[in-house]
């Protein structure tokens, strides 16, 4: 019996590369999953729910970035 790696000392990279080559091991999968969480600069988009939804992204896109450019100064 092999011992698993130390998921928390791994990067996200490693763990990703991890993750797609032991696609049936899901405490890598969910390991992965809450290290993309934790980040800071993680970006979330809301669900479309229509196709005017859709014609607005470049507009939210463009209003991620302002908060972002806005949060990074505040945080100098």
């Amino acid at each position: 019996m092999t011992q698993k790696p130390d998921f928390k000392a791994m990067t996200s990279q490693e763990l990703k590369r991890y993750v797609l080559s032991h696609r049936d091991d899901n405490e890598a999968f969910y390991a992965y999953v809450d290290k993309i969480n934790e980040r800071q600069d993680r970006v979330v988009y809301p669900p479309l729910k229509s196709l005017e939804d859709m014609e607005k992204y470049p507009e939210f896109i463009e209003q991620l970035r302002q908060e972002s450019a806005n949060n990074s100064q505040k945080n100098k």
